[in-house]
């Protein structure tokens, strides 16, 4: 099959635009439903406000059929009865669709969430894939245990699937944050319900549709839509889920642990927000990259992530140049239309967002902390836009260094001293991102040692790849994502003893 060139001007992807179907069902036992009384919510795109598509809005009923289905894929064994190695070649093969459809795909997140569509196709689909691909291809290199040295007995430690998995994933990063949890769970040998954010379910329905294509057997990977309180509320309270994986804000993270804990017990495993430090020394080994990456790390996906490096915690001997060539590299970003690929910052997910956002740049000026860039005015014009803020002179206690703003708003703060630098860095209730700069190795390891976080990265900021864990503590969530580890949430530990006398 020869593949349509990649589009490669606004006007390409416009074209696109309107000869791409975009889906307006649900995925459910292998097919397109829609709810069973008829509702549905507008899904509306930060590109310009309009309504792209009504999307099914499920009830009780309709998750039900959902996880009835999947919990019937599972014991039927449609899915866990393949060799590990049939499993692995299916999910390769969605990888693989996925790649070929790569440019559409990046056009639905563009359009849905306002992600610029050039990082849509070059960052959002390259980790989906590769992530994919990755458990495609550990699938039958997954051991169990036999301890060795008994003589009157053999022993089998085996790990199994749970049944049915529900998985609840935010609009920011609609597919990779699906595909960090989807992919472990059925290589795993479960089934699997995904409820995406309201906003941007487009990219993910269609993954649905492409991977029953790949040979994923109807029922086994269901795609319900819906309102968090409504529809997330009843598959996380739903007695036949072995467990829920989610991530997104801390208070619904919180309001999971309570629906598990009315039904079945049922795990709840959470990836949730953050407020990560950016620590630069004065001798980090390559200044003008950390102060470049200091403005990604704060403009990337518009802000909305929540490793985003929202607190700059600087030397003070250097606070004064690294915050003139942060707010240079901001000031020179282009601002735009998502689907135009000079752009580099898109609009906010929302028009609801987009307030809540400047209402934290207000509150930082009322407080004292001196704004150097930005304002707390949206842009002109359609769409949901607003300029990256740059705050200096931060009590690190303010709500400014402590809230999880999820959008494009830096807090510079200043430290003396290794020591200081350590506490500016822990004073926060999240833990899940976290970067130090220096050219000195034994600081490196001591800050890394020190600093509480899921990840640290040194000299750099947001790398990674599927071999290794990403994931939190304290307020920012517990188990991991990616890995082999990440298939531990989504596997029982069976222990068999068997008597040899």
């Amino acid at each position: 099959m020869t593949r349509t060139p990649t589009p490669t001007t606004r006007q390409d992807w416009l074209d696109l635009l309107e000869s791409t179907r975009l889906p307006a069902a649900m995925w459910v036992d292998g097919e397109w439903a829609q709810a069973r009384g008829g509702a549905t919510l507008p899904l509306v795109t930060p590109r310009d406000g309009s309504v792209l598509v009504h999307l099914p809005a499920a009830d009780e009923g309709d998750v039900d059929r959902a996880v009835r289905g999947a919990r019937q894929a599972f014991l039927d064994r449609r899915w866990a009865g393949l060799e590990p190695r049939e499993r692995g070649e299916i999910l390769t093969r969605w990888a693989d669709l996925l790649d070929r459809h790569r440019d559409e795909l990046a056009l639905l997140v563009a359009m849905e969430m306002g992600k610029p569509v050039v990082t849509a196709r070059s960052v959002e689909l390259r980790t989906t894939i590769n992530l994919i691909r990755w458990y495609g291809e550990l699938a039958d290199k997954l051991m169990d245990e036999s301890p060795r040295g008994r003589g009157e007995a053999v022993a089998l430690v085996t790990r199994e699937p749970l049944g049915v998995i529900a998985a609840i994933t935010p609009w920011n990063f609609p597919m990779t944050l699906s595909t960090f949890k989807v992919p472990a769970a059925l290589v795993a040998g479960n089934s699997v319900v995904l409820k995406p954010a309201s906003q941007s379910p487009l990219s993910m329905l269609r993954a649905a549709e492409l991977a029953h294509q790949a040979g994923v057997p109807a029922g086994v990977f269901q795609v319900v839509t819906g309102s968090g309180p409504v529809t997330g509320a009843a598959l996380a309270r739903h007695p036949d889920v072995a467990t829920l994986t989610f991530t997104g804000s801390t208070a619904i993270g919180k309001q999971l642990l309570g629906y598990a804990a009315e039904s079945n017990a049922k795990p709840v495993w959470l990836e949730l927000g953050g407020k990560s430090p950016n620590i630069i020394f004065p001798d980090a080994p390559d200044m003008a990259k950390a102060i470049e990456t200091a403005a990604w790390a704060i403009h990337f996906n518009s802000g909305q992530m929540c490793t985003a490096g929202s607190r700059l915690i600087v030397h003070e001997s250097v606070r004064d140049t690294v915050v003139a060539g942060v707010v240079e590299h901001l000031a020179a970003l282009r601002i735009g239309d998502p689907l135009d690929p000079a752009t580099q910052f898109g609009p906010l997910s929302s028009e609801r967002h987009r307030r809540e956002v400047l209402a934290e740049v207000t509150s930082g000026i009322s407080s004292g902390a001196k704004l150097v860039h930005g304002s707390d005015s949206p842009r002109p014009g359609p769409g949901w836009y607003v300029d990256p803020a740059v705050f200096v002179d931060v009590d690190p206690d303010s709500r400014l260094a402590q809230h999880e703003i999820f959008g494009p708003v830096l807090s510079v703060l200043t430290f003396s001293d290794e020591e200081s630098a350590i506490r500016i860095a822990n004073n926060s209730d999240y833990g899940l991102g976290s970067s130090v700069w220096t050219a000195d190795l034994a600081r490196a390891h001591r800050m890394s040692r020190a600093i509480e976080a899921g990840v640290v990265w040194v000299n750099c900021f947001e790398e990674g790849d599927s071999s290794v864990p990403f994931g939190g503590r304290k307020l920012s969530g517990h188990g991991s994502d990616k890995s082999v580890h990440g298939l531990e949430k989504f596997t029982a530990l069976k222990t068999t003893w068997i008597a040899l006398t």
